[in-house]
């Protein structure tokens, strides 16, 4: 995720969520100074900057290696396999925009399953996204409209959701060829298909789920390759995920008052009502019967 900037630095910097796990981030640089942002950003986000104006550079391990942008030009960041956190130096009177989006945001626009990742194929799942492309003039226009944005403060942030999910859709149509995959990760439909499948097998069968190598062998597909594709399309482990769903399961089944905290308890897998409860507050941070009692003070 996002955290706090490590320096603040000087000259004008927005930040703005546009949805859970989607932020438009502003840059613009208007002294006679280099400006210098370090934000941390995790393995688990897409960056798409985009310098508008004037000339940046992106610093990477510990300054040691640098990709500059210059002029009216994009940069795409992805490594699934080591945080990339923004380290950026703004040149005197520069304007970055940069999206910065969740893979598995990403992935529900492009995929008909929202949330389906697919970094399985042997070619896809280690690598590494650094594509430096120039900015359209279409995009351009987009991003001059956020840069200036003058409009009633209170459609501001309806107004810069509508533009990021237009500069994303720009971005990729940058090609007429309908045979060209518009969504540089998307591959592999039929592992895809196999890690749906294990997760319908481990929610059907949640008060006795198999193990990781029964499911392995069920839905064919290799033990790694369960454990990786799942973790990528699911953003966690198989029972991390198992473990979830059935807090979250457990969480309905007591707001409807058909069932006793035992019995809500044996249904998500638990035979002692005490690991139910443990899980439950570790979940909720409250007890089923404190749940409980909070809906019939609220009613």
């Amino acid at each position: 995720m996002i955290l706090e900037d490590k320096n603040n630095a000087v000259g004008f910097i927005e930040e703005l969520k546009i949805e859970d796990g989607f932020y438009l981030l502003k840059f613009q640089n208007e002294t006679t100074e280099n400006q210098k942002i370090i934000r941390n950003i995790d393995s688990s986000f897409i960056q798409f900057h985009f310098n508008l104006k004037g000339a940046s550079k992106f610093l990477f391990n510990n300054n040691k290696y640098e990709l500059p942008l210059n002029g009216e030009s994009s940069l795409l960041l992805y490594n699934p396999q080591q945080d990339l956190p923004l380290n950026l130096v703004l040149e005197p009177n520069s304007w970055l925009i940069s999206l910065v989006i969740s893979i598995k945001k990403f992935h529900s626009l492009f995929s008909q399953e929202a949330g389906y990742i697919t970094f399985l194929s042997a070619d896809n799942k280690d690598k590494k996204y650094y594509k430096d492309a120039p900015i359209s003039p279409s995009m351009a226009i987009v991003l001059n409209q956020v840069m200036n944005f003058n409009l009633t403060p209170s459609i501001k942030n309806l107004y810069f959701k509508g533009k990021a999910y237009e500069l994303l859709s720009l971005y990729f149509n940058r090609t007429e060829d309908p045979n060209v995959e518009q969504c540089p990760f998307l591959s592999d439909e039929e592992n895809i298909i196999k890690i749906r499948k294990a997760k319908d097998i481990v929610i059907s069968r949640m008060a006795e789920p198999p193990s990781l190598q029964e499911l392995s062998d069920e839905i064919g597909l290799s033990l790694k390759k369960l454990k990786e594709g799942f973790k990528q399309i699911y953003g966690d482990s198989v029972y991390s995920f198992l473990f979830d769903y059935k807090m979250e399961y457990a969480r309905k089944l007591l707001d409807s008052g058909d069932f006793n905290v035992n019995e809500v308890g044996l249904k998500v897998g638990y035979s002692t009502a005490s690991h139910f409860i443990a899980a439950f507050k570790k979940k909720f941070g409250t007890t089923p019967k404190k749940y409980i009692m909070s809906l019939t003070s609220n009613s």
